[in-house]
């Protein structure tokens, strides 16, 4: 039977570049009776065999439009799989459990139902519950089988894509709904196999390889085996999805890299888009016990090369200050899906970000959510167009607004927006904000809200005026969504936030640059007097001295001590605390005593506060950016380049288990 689905498939290749050379290019390449020869034999093999493909020249195709995508829902949930950015985190995954290393097609998630040989239904994944009903489109594609010889019920899940040679051609032609030309060939793709009209669909040469069997060979010897149905079904005549399996039990990074290399090169002979690897366990028993959440399954991992980036139009660029003065970009756009999660909103960092991108309102933009986690905007699809959008007054309190060059993090210089007004209302109300936040003060129960409208009503001139609204209770239990055990809670909180520390009491400060980590090297030096770096720092001592203190931090300390009005909110805060004296412990001996270690990605078993703390804790210097000073790096999920150039520096790498590991 694989023979004669071999013949059919080279048939219909064959006959069909005939049929264009004689209609398209009038240009007969073979005589009618060869041709007829050929059709003859083909069409005895469809019989014989009980395999047609849907481009086979034996059909009379007739294309019927539809009015609209009904929708279809999935008795076993089309549930996508977690990320990861990480080869060490596939080669965890492996060694698990034997797996399957696939490309992961770059295209639209398809699920096809056959039942007595025959196609019944084709849908999309949608959102994993609920998809749209393709089934009018099928047949317009260039590889899929209308009927096969299984009798049985078979559902299979892949994808519909575009080859990248057939979407060069393509794209000098076809156009979107708005009349530009597709950015991608997902898009084009998507766009077909969602089409209510199928000569359209059949205009973009969608092809559709299966990756899963859902439903199906559970007859055949060796079923519980991925590998074994996905055979099975590419006897059956599908292009199933490429894939590799690995010996080894617990393969290395090399080894896995030199596997993802000769798929990848694999996918760029044969045409196929790609965008990552999918590592999934073949033991079908065995992934089911794996599990699920709401959003993946916990049988595979995806691999991606690059962060997925989507099409989107900005509609609006809003301007906040923030609690320093420089007035903050933020990206309004339509709404997209991404990784699961709704994203409308994305930092713009400053005013070079947006020229260098030549942002406007109304302009396409693909974004994308960086390491999977912060969403970014990668590209302007629309330039040419752009005009300073710098707001040229405070849309907070309407004083002037000016432009300032400074260095970002990474020595270029950037521009940035200004207000300078010190009364300018949102950049007080930010300032109240970080001063009750918990890296602060950790004044519990009082919401931005809350201090926006006690500032409002005048409750709160400075920070010293927190420690004593008990002044105003009465006024304050007769306000909307307070009574008296709201303000009690509150005014617990307060009174419990007089119990602080030297750090929690610098954070507060708000000195520029000095947030929990600083303040944690400056409570070691200073052992925790106040004094002595009050002292410190209205003198000439030298903070370069202490490590990762350049310049400007050594010039922000004794610029804000210099400044008589901090330095009476510095004393007189201190009357209103209670401060906790933190004992300088004796390290005891560790792999990281004097050593620099940075950790990035997500953690699970610490902030990012947290693990500083315990760096510190023992007597390691925690760092914020990988260097050749770096002597480890604490690896959590979705790390990005931070990974790479230590990497690259060939610094060593630990996993979050294995830091807990060396310490325990």
């Amino acid at each position: 039977m694989p023979k004669e689905i071999e013949q059919i498939k080279e048939l219909v290749y064959t006959l069909n570049k005939h049929r264009d050379a004689y209609y398209n290019q009038n240009s007969p390449t073979i005589s009618d009776k060869e041709y007829d020869r050929l059709f003859d034999e083909l069409k005895r093999l469809e019989e014989r065999s009980g395999f047609i493909l849907s481009n086979s020249p034996t059909r009379t195709v007739g294309y019927y439009p539809i009015s609209a995508l009904p929708k279809m829902r999935h008795s076993i949930p089309l549930r996508s799989l977690d990320k990861t950015k990480q080869l060490s985190e596939l080669a965890s995954f492996i060694a698990r459990n034997p797996a399957l290393i696939m490309l992961k097609l770059d295209g639209l998630t398809t699920k096809l139902v056959y039942e007595d040989g025959k196609l019944i239904s084709g849908s999309t994944r949608g959102d994993s519950e609920v998809g749209e009903e393709i089934t009018h489109n099928i047949p317009s594609f260039r590889n899929v089988p209308l009927t096969i010889p299984y009798q049985k019920r078979l559902v299979i899940v892949g994808e519909s894509y575009i080859h990248t040679n057939d979407f060069d051609r393509l794209k000098e032609t076809l156009q979107d709904s708005n009349g530009r030309p597709y950015h991608n060939a997902r898009n084009l793709a998507s766009g077909g196999v969602r089409n209510l009209n199928p000569k359209a669909c059949a205009e973009r040469c969608i092809y559709f390889s299966p990756f899963n069997v859902l439903e199906g060979m559970e007859e055949i010897p060796d079923s519980d085996s991925r590998q074994i149905r996905l055979a099975k079904v590419k006897e059956l005549g599908f292009d199933t999805c490429p894939y590799a399996t690995i010996e080894e039990s617990a393969p290395t990074e090399t080894q896995l890299e030199t596997c993802i290399d000769s798929l990848k090169a694999a996918a760029q002979r044969e045409h196929i888009p790609i965008d990552g690897i999918v590592v999934i366990f073949d033991s079908l028993s065995y992934s089911k016990s794996c599990g699920y959440t709401g959003h993946h399954n916990k049988e595979g991992l995806a691999y991606k090369f690059e962060d997925e980036q989507y099409e989107t139009i900005l509609r609006e660029i809003e301007w906040t200050p923030t609690r320093f003065g420089e007035i903050a970009p933020v990206a309004i756009f339509d709404t997209v899906e991404i990784d699961g999660c709704e994203v409308s909103r994305a930092s713009l960092h400053n005013l070079t970000f947006i020229k260098d991108l030549e942002l406007i309102p109304g302009c396409r933009i693909m974004v994308s959510k960086r390491n999977m986690i912060i969403p970014h905007i990668e590209e302007n699809l629309d330039r040419g167009r752009y005009t300073n959008p710098a707001p040229p007054i405070c849309p907070c309190c309407g004083s002037a607004t000016r432009t300032h060059s400074r260095q970002s993090s990474d020595g270029r210089m950037v521009e940035t927006v200004h207000c300078d007004n010190p009364l300018c209302d949102t950049q007080i109300l930010r300032k109240f904000e970080h001063f009750t936040s918990k890296k602060a003060m950790n004044i519990e129960n009082i919401s931005r809200a809350t201090l926006d409208k006690f500032l409002e009503l005048g409750y709160l001139q400075s920070f010293q005026d927190i420690y004593h609204l008990d002044q105003h209770r009465e006024a304050i239990i007769q306000l909307d969504g307070f009574g008296e055990k709201s303000f009690d809670r509150l005014w617990s909180s307060i009174q419990n936030s007089r119990n602080t520390t030297f750090i929690h009491f610098l954070v507060s400060m708000d000195i520029p640059m000095i947030g929990s980590t600083k303040s944690r090297v400056l409570n070691r030096v200073f052992r925790g007097n106040l004094d002595a770096l009050e002292a410190a720092a209205c003198g000439s001592y030298d903070f370069t001295e202490l490590e990762d203190f350049g310049d400007v931090l050594n010039n922000n300390l004794h610029t804000w001590f210099a400044d008589e009005d901090n330095l009476c909110l510095w004393r007189e805060l201190q009357m209103e605390m209670n401060f906790e004296k933190e004992i300088d412990r004796q390290v005891s001996e560790n792999p990281f005593q004097g050593c620099t270690i940075v950790a990035t990605g997500k953690l699970t078993h610490f902030t990012r506060d947290d693990i500083n703390e315990k760096i510190l804790a023992l007597g390691g210097k925690p760092g914020s950016s990988v260097s050749k000073k770096t002597d480890y790096l604490i690896c959590g999920e979705k790390a990005g380049s931070k990974l790479t150039k230590a990497q690259e520096l060939g610094i060593h790498v630990l996993t979050e288990q294995e830091f807990l590991d060396m310490i325990a």
